[in-house]
């Protein structure tokens, strides 16, 4: 079945090719007669629900599985790395070891070259291929460039650091085709946007797993959803994808829906009694057996996990109030002079570095922890649900029903009581899973295990530390609905700018040096916000934090700080060392005439373009100018926000 809005670009070299790929485990299809290509140069965003093999996918490419049935062909020499979910590392190894053990062929050809073992002249030829003798320079390139101290040892390092190990080591030979499962995992802001500019920069393909709408926009040129076992293609970032693929399952609705109505026409007709049975056709019986078939074999598009959650008794309107807070461990200072009051129905982010004390800090607003100095109150009726980011709540040898509702075959939200195997129905776990051990379950199916077990009691607190990880992005999209609509409190733990910007009503951030700052609205607000106060931003403390950490500066770093200088600081016509204004010059007022035409010019421009963005149609019919419309009202809001800025200066001087 094909499908107009589907991608039908012009091939280039293809690197890896699949052709009617097979595999399935038990009587679970992965992939199904299916095919794919990978060309040079390219980005390929891979999605689809958690347990439909994408991981596994990333491993067959990798030569680490096996296919079932059907081919897989290679560009002779092809050179593919492939960066894990989870990175393992010997732990007593240093950092520069670890990356070292990338070119481990490369030093095995230089070992036996030295002893004079094997063919010289073809060892040397080898070794001239894989980059010559200058291998240390080579890791300390990559280590620079990942920027990293190759003298840390492994066992001492955060999750996030790992990951960037990892990528050190796929990166140091210079491979043509890099994989990537969930590589934003445990990746904080800043670290995101620095792994996406380094992909776009990469000079080879890539294929990359995650979650991230906001990564894949910046990152993809092609996105490949793996769906009931078929790879299909969508040219564009998934913001193309979204409107490409609402309008093809709206087709193939109707496609199936005329071949069910066929299917009746012929099921009432092969019925009609012994009339029709004494005359029907052997050609039209062959074509209604045909008809069923087709029927049975078509699979379905996956269900939607239900999410509810009962939100408990009423909390007191305030739930948390803190007044000057700080808190230290040893010598290191987590919270200084912090003050806040969180109120019933607050939907609250916090954003940070990794290692700024994100958990810390939210440990007291709700009182796990005591600070040094300062007072914290708290609102009366607290229930409060937590969602473990290291999955500690998770035994892996119990069932699955039993780690729901342990003793028990019922569960009751509010006033409804249900099954068991029918709530864990609602999360896409089948009836027959439902005896299964925990470990059996994907990284995406524990956490959506979690979410089951979060939302199977009462709570009128919830909150969530880190729960994207390895959900599939629908499933994200449901639980955004779910806790938009939830009348209690949340505390979000997220990297994840959409999810951050769909859920939260105010972000607390970190600014450095232990202080945190609360803002309204989502990451956009926050951007704003910082950049107008001229505050330090949770950003610029990433960055800080990150530089710091690695011994390196950091340049976006300073080129954060130099622009929120720019925006805090007085023109070069203000006054300075008086209280007194001066009026505008002449210049300065015909600039501030002028300004308002400016604004409705670009204004009106940025409506014309997102009309023809919502509208749809110009992803297909040329994809080429919608990417260059995309950059366009990006540009245009940068400039709208200049203009407003200098508006704003020139009105409060006049």
């Amino acid at each position: 079945m094909r499908f107009p809005l589907l991608c039908t670009h012009n091939p280039r070299m293809a690197l890896i090719t699949l052709n009617q790929a097979s595999l399935a485990y038990g009587h679970h299809p992965l992939l199904d007669n299916t095919d794919f290509s990978l060309e040079e140069g390219e980005r390929i965003g891979l999605i689809g629900r958690n347990g439909t093999g994408k991981s596994t996918l990333l491993k067959i490419l990798n030569r680490k599985e096996a296919l079932d049935s059907g081919t897989i062909q290679y560009q002779q020499g092809l050179r593919i790395n492939y960066v894990a979910q989870e990175p393992v590392f010997d732990e007593h190894k240093t950092i520069f070891e670890v990356v070292s053990d990338g070119l481990a062929e490369l030093l095995k050809c230089i070992e036996d070259y030295s002893n004079g073992t094997g063919d010289m002249d073809e060892l040397f030829n080898r070794i001239d291929t894989l980059g010559g003798w200058g291998w240390e320079q080579k890791v300390e390139q990559s280590l620079e460039q990942l920027r990293l101290n190759g003298k840390l040892t492994i066992g001492t390092l955060s999750g996030g650091t790992l990951k960037r190990v990892a990528l050190a080591q796929a990166l140091v030979c210079t491979p043509q085709v890099l994989l990537l499962d969930e590589p934003t995992n445990h990746l904080d802001l800043e670290s995101i946007d620095w792994l996406a500019s380094l992909l776009t920069e990469f000079k080879g393909s890539a294929i990359v797993i995650t979650h991230d709408r906001s990564f894949l926009d910046k990152v993809t040129t092609r996105i490949v959803e793996l769906d009931r076992g078929r790879l299909r293609s969508y040219l564009g970032n998934y913001s193309q994808f979204r409107l490409n693929k609402e309008a093809q399952l709206a087709q193939e609705s109707v496609i199936n829906a005329k071949a069910d109505k066929l299917l009746a026409q012929e099921e009432i007709w092969i019925r009609k009694g012994v009339e029709a049975r004494r005359t029907r056709s052997v050609a039209r019986i062959a074509r209604l057996e045909e008809l069923r078939a087709q029927r049975q074999s078509r699979r379905e598009a996956v269900g939607k996990v239900k999410l509810n959650v009962d939100s408990g008794n009423r909390t007191g309107k305030i739930v948390s109030e803190l007044e000057n807070v700080s808190l230290s461990f040893g010598e290191r200072c987590i919270v200084k002079d912090f003050s806040s009051i969180i109120l019933r129905g607050d939907k609250i982010g916090l954003l940070g570095p990794n290692g700024a004390g994100k958990t810390t800090l939210l440990k007291l607003i709700l009182g796990s922890l005591e600070p040094d100095a300062g007072t914290v109150k708290f609102g009366t009726q607290l229930q409060i649900a937590y969602f473990d980011q290291m999955r500690g709540a998770l035994n892996l040898d119990d069932t699955l029903e039993n780690f729901i509702s342990p003793g028990s075959e019922w569960i009751e939200i509010g006033d409804q009581r249900q099954h068991v195997k029918s709530y864990l129905g609602d999360f896409l776990f089948s009836p027959a899973r439902a005896n299964s051990p925990v470990r059996s379950l994907s990284g995406g199916e524990r956490n959506r295990l979690l979410l089951a077990r979060l939302f199977a009691r009462p709570a009128n607190v919830l909150v969530l530390d880190e729960p994207t990880n390895d959900l599939d992005i629908e499933t994200l999209e449901l639980l955004e609905e779910l806790l938009e609509n939830y009348k209690g409190t949340v505390f979000l733990v997220s990297h994840d700018r959409a999810f951050l910007d769909n859920v939260v009503t105010s972000l607390i951030a970190y600014e450095g040096d232990s202080k945190w700052r609360e803002y309204e609205g989502g990451i956009q607000d926050w951007l704003v916000q910082s950049r107008r106060t001229g505050k330090s931003s949770a950003l610029t403390g990433e960055l800080k934090g990150q530089a710091s950490a690695d011994n390196q500066p950091s340049k976006i770093s300073q080129l954060d700080l130099s622009s929120a200088a720019a925006a805090s600081a007085p023109s070069s016509t203000s006054t300075s060392g008086s209280a007194l204004k001066k009026k505008l010059s002449f210049k300065e007022q015909r600039e501030l005439d002028s300004l308002p035409a400016q604004i409705e010019i670009l204004e009106t421009e940025q409506k014309e373009i997102a009309q023809l963005i919502e509208e749809g149609s110009i992803f297909s019919t040329d994809p080429k100018r919608a990417s260059e419309l995309l950059s366009k009202s990006t540009q245009i809001e940068s400039d709208l926000l200049t203009l407003l800025e200098r508006w704003e200066a020139l009105s409060a001087k006049s």
